[in-house]
């Protein structure tokens, strides 16, 4: 169960959902995000076409993802549509839902190390790190590739900020970018051999490995963790490759390869 900081969803929302009774007319099944609450689907709404059977499209124990049409408090459940929802924003809706569930779980072993309950987590900094970060993982990310200091500046308490920091970069791992492109090296000189030796060993960088494609085709690899510093250090290095070819009385050409 991921805790929204909101008790009810807001019409139209996407939520996940698993169905725990199905009749002739609709069926109903629980709120994922919303403790306690429930949602119905009306069999008009779970197909745009004609449903002789309603069991055809839901069932029990299915797990689901709506759109919400209108919230009833007072009935105390949530009126939600299947139809009205495109495949990619079921999709997306899931692949969300299930990063939440990784990032609850983040914070609960953060809790256990200060010896305090998910209760407590969210009480003390879940509600807050949901409103600075739009959600729980946004926190967990940043905390593992810009450290504690940067929930600290953003007011979080330091041992909570420590906490979270320690579980981040021990459970997330950096977004790697990979990217490629080529040089072409020529030397005319009598010791053209050593000439592009010296080029290639120019590129001094753990981010980036070279491949011989065949004589005068070099392949440069990039990994980095973003495409702006990856796009920065493939440059560089074909530059400097090139430029150590040409100082020899040789030739060099660079060329990005499209992803």
């Amino acid at each position: 169960m991921v805790r929204m900081r909101k008790e009810w969803p807001d019409e139209g929302d996407l939520v996940v959902g698993t169905v725990h009774k199905v009749l002739n007319y609709g069926a109903f099944g629980s709120l994922e995000e919303y403790d306690g609450k429930e949602a119905f689907i009306h069999i008009s709404e779970v197909s745009s076409g004609w449903v002789k059977n309603i069991r055809d499209y839901v069932r029990e124990n299915q797990k689901i993802v709506a759109r919400v049409l209108r919230v009833n408090p007072k009935k105390g459940h949530v009126d939600v549509s299947l139809k009205r929802i495109r495949e990619d924003q079921r999709t997306r809706k899931i692949q969300q839902w299930k990063i939440e569930q990784k990032a609850e779980k983040l914070l609960e072993f953060s809790a256990k190390s200060l010896e305090k309950t998910l209760d407590d987590a969210y009480k003390e900094v879940g509600y807050g790190i949901m409103e600075e970060f739009g959600d729980l993982y946004g926190a967990f990310e940043t905390a593992a590739e810009e450290g504690a200091i940067s929930l600290i500046d953003r007011g979080m308490d330091e041992d909570w900020a420590n906490s979270i920091e320690a579980v981040a970069k021990k459970n997330i791992s950096p977004p790697e970018v990979n990217i490629t492109g080529y040089v072409d090296l020529k030397s005319y000189a009598p010791n053209g051999v050593d000439v592009i030796k010296k080029a290639l060993s120019s590129i001094d960088s753990d981010e980036i490995s070279v491949q011989c494609v065949g004589a005068p085709r070099y392949r440069l690899m990039v990994k980095s963790s973003d495409y702006i510093t990856a796009e920065t250090l493939l440059k560089e290095a074909a530059e400097n490759a090139i430029k150590v070819v040409i100082e020899e009385g040789g030739e060099g050409t660079f060329q990005r390869e499209l992803e």
